[in-house]
């Protein structure tokens, strides 16, 4: 008799990512596409961009006040957008 050596699906897609250099990138693309959900609907109504440069996620809003607000509270919302994610993508929020 012989031994599988099964592994999941999901354990394979990720090496393959990581050996190809595509899991950062990944990543960092559903972090952007997680903003919206982790502010919610009444900040996303003010954004008007965000990518990340530097492990730095940028968000550009239209409104100054909620721009002061949201920079009182970026450590909170770098840990639940990383906590989204599963995993460390970035390390600080600039508001703009």
């Amino acid at each position: 008799m012989f031994k599988r050596d099964v592994k999941l699906i999901r354990e394979i897609i990720l090496r393959n990512l990581r050996e190809q250099g595509l899991e950062t990138p990944l990543l960092q693309k559903r972090l952007i596409e997680a903003w919206p959900i982790v502010a919610g609907p009444a900040i996303s109504r003010y954004t008007l961009n965000t990518y990340i440069q530097n492990q730095t996620l940028v968000v550009h809003l239209s409104s100054p006040a909620l721009r002061t607000e949201l920079s009182m509270q970026r450590k909170e919302y770098v840990t639940r957008l990383n906590e989204y994610v599963g995993n460390q993508v970035i390390a600080d929020i600039q508001f703009r």
